[in-house]
């Protein structure tokens, strides 16, 4: 059974900086997987931030992130990030990692897509 553990959130003022980590497990390798991120902010629906093929390295981005975020994996450490600089204060929601098993094609922006999610991690930007 995949596990996936995010770290990284926490408080921070607009313009500044937060990595998000997202720990795998339960698998020797993640190749083939597509990995993602998405968020949920109070009274909106979960939304697509980034996503990464593990295999190619291939990144896809919500234009909202775009040249403010970068998603990245370690294949030594099965683990993703999620670089985000100059965050807003629309930035602030619940952060969630997820993993695709077929993540070798197909699309990543999409929830339905994943089999497993993290617990996700809190991102709060004060203005």
């Amino acid at each position: 059974q995949v596990q996936l553990v995010e770290s990284g959130g926490g408080l921070v003022q607009a313009g500044g900086s937060l990595r998000l980590s997202c720990a795998a497990s339960g698998r020797s390798t993640f190749s083939g997987f597509g990995m993602g991120w998405f968020r949920q902010a109070p009274g909106k629906a979960r939304e697509f931030v980034a996503a990464i093929r593990w295999n190619t390295g291939t990144t896809f981005y919500a234009d909202s992130v775009k040249g403010r975020f970068t998603i990245s994996r370690d294949n030594a450490k099965s683990t993703v990030y999620l670089q985000m600089n100059s965050l807003k204060p629309e930035d602030t929601a619940v952060y969630y990692c997820a993993a695709d098993r077929m993540g070798n094609y197909g699309s990543l922006t999409s929830p339905g897509a994943y089999d497993y999610w993290g617990q996700g991690t809190q991102v709060t930007v004060s203005s």
